[in-house]
């Protein structure tokens, strides 16, 4: 019975998982790395941490399964950039991280400038700081680097890219999913776009070849493992969470709580043109083939209880969460918008910080966990309220993974502020599994992402909130999200 390796590379750790051809999860690696803030509004990695607890995590993984895996399959946070040298497979620079907005000065340029319809008619996004252009033209802004990459000394690729090149000894190679996430993808062409290239001021020699989802590419040598391994599979984390849940036809949809809050609705295979606010960007069909999802972002979610564990001292883990939660019978009038990072859909606001509303000398740190959570079940509102005005996609039920989608007090709010049902499977990492069927489906091992989740249960949450009561907290948001975009825009003398 064969089983598939998957690595899940996120934006605080990597997971990986042994998944046997029953879709049967036999073992289980994890590994955190350290986030860098240099200065306000910067967030960096060490690439080569990335690799090396990627690593470990892989080992633990199939050291604890007991056996050998047939392939592997890899996804990765999104966005983040990686430049390198192609000889020595060393990083040249920290990698700049998808939440960084170092760039947000240059974004508002090309904005001013007028050139934001092109951008979304070509790559489906925005131009915000949150994609990868703008953070290599800003790595390329240095003199030596910029010589180097045009005389075809450095690679650049967002982490699927770096980790592949680094696993293999060189294979420099990016799927569509990870592609269409630049700002140098053209979703129509479906390859590298010249008049973006030209934008940014990219040389096209330190791009990654493109290649599909599934498929394999090369071996992982020896010296990683302990034995050579086929790589599979490529997908970024939101398209293989939305693979992974069997979400690969027009109309499913899935969101993945992590750092970050996710939704992707898929699209089917015609370019889809999204509303206002919304993105349109390459997912995968049945077989991993390239399709397409309209998407929203929300920057900050579990990565607000972080704060509140890491930053404040008021929780020791996030499992407290959901206890404290229920210790009130609300939040007290408390609204949390975690825009740490600036707000995603619909606003797109770079400079948005977070903002806490309505506090009295009554809060307590159980009000404040519980508008943390709350906060979740908003922004993915919003999200999933854009997407069906803008996109005419109606999405009967929202499929959920993520660390936080564990928290039932999350998953019961999320339905009661939908109005219609929220369905979490008894396997959260949905983003792992995604690659491992991508990997999978290359080699034989299942015809269908169905085969994988066949097994799984699914617990469903109905809403219970009355309409009226659902109106009244939704305006009671609006509201806060107003402030916090009136501190943002707020200028002397205006």
């Amino acid at each position: 019975m064969p089983s598939i390796l998957a690595l899940d590379e996120g934006t605080t750790g990597a997971t990986a998982l042994l998944v046997r051809d029953d879709g049967r999860v036999i073992g289980h690696g994890y590994r955190e790395f350290a986030q860098h803030f240099p200065e306000p509004g910067r967030v960096e990695h060490d690439a080569l941490e990335i690799l090396r607890v990627s690593v470990e995590a892989m080992r633990e993984a199939f050291a604890r399964g007991g056996e050998r895996p047939a392939a592997l399959g890899i996804t990765n946070q999104r966005e983040t950039v990686v430049l390198w040298d192609r000889a020595t497979l060393r990083p040249v620079a920290p990698a700049i991280v998808w939440q960084d907005r170092r760039t947000t000065a240059r974004c508002r340029e090309l904005r001013d400038a007028g050139l934001e319809p092109m951008l979304r008619r070509k790559t489906g996004l925005v131009a915000d700081p949150y994609f990868s252009a703008t953070k290599l033209e800003w790595l390329l802004r240095d003199r030596e680097l910029r010589r180097r990459a045009e005389a075809g000394e450095l690679a650049f690729g967002t982490i699927e890219s770096w980790l592949v090149a680094c696993l293999t000894g060189g294979l420099h190679v990016s799927d569509h999913t990870n592609a269409s996430r630049t700002l140098l993808y053209n979703l129509a062409t479906r390859g590298w776009d010249d008049e973006l290239l030209g934008l940014f001021s990219v040389p096209r020699g330190i791009l990654p070849e493109i290649v599909p989802s599934s498929g394999v590419l090369g071996d992982v040598r020896a010296e990683h493992l302990g034995f050579p391994l086929p790589i599979a599979g490529l997908a970024g984390d939101q398209q293989a969470a939305l693979f992974g849940q069997a979400c690969t036809r027009r109309g499913l949809a899935k969101n993945t709580y992590g750092t970050g809050a996710f939704l992707l609705v898929h699209a089917g295979d015609a370019l889809p043109e999204p509303g206002p606010g919304l993105l349109a960007t390459m997912a995968c069909g049945p077989k991993g083939e390239p399709a397409y999802a309209v998407e929203g972002s929300v920057f900050v979610a579990g990565a607000a209880v972080q704060w509140m564990r890491d930053g404040l001292g008021l929780i020791v883990s996030a499992a407290e969460t959901q206890a404290l939660a229920l210790s009130v019978p609300d939040t007290g009038g408390v609204v949390f918008v975690p825009a740490f990072v600036g707000l995603g859909t619909p606003h797109w606001e770079p400079e948005a910080r977070g903002t806490i509303t309505g506090l009295t000398r009554g809060t307590t740190k159980a009000h404040l966990v519980r508008a943390a959570l709350e906060a979740m079940a908003f922004g993915t509102a919003d999200l999933l309220t854009a997407i069906q005005a803008g996109s005419g996609v109606e999405v009967p039920v929202l499929r959920v993974d993520g660390g936080a989608s564990a928290n039932d007090f999350l998953m019961q709010h999320q339905a009661d502020l939908l109005g219609f049902p929220v369905e979490r499977p008894s396997v959260l990492e949905t983003t792992a599994l995604g690659a491992a069927g991508l990997a999978g489906l290359a080699i034989g091992v299942w015809q269908s992402m169905d085969e994988v989740l066949g097994a799984e249960g699914i617990r469903r949450f109905a809403p219970a909130m009355d309409t009226a009561d659902r109106r009244q907290r939704i305006a009671e948001w609006e509201r806060a999200v107003a402030a916090a975009l009136a501190w943002a825009r707020w200028r002397p003398g205006r």
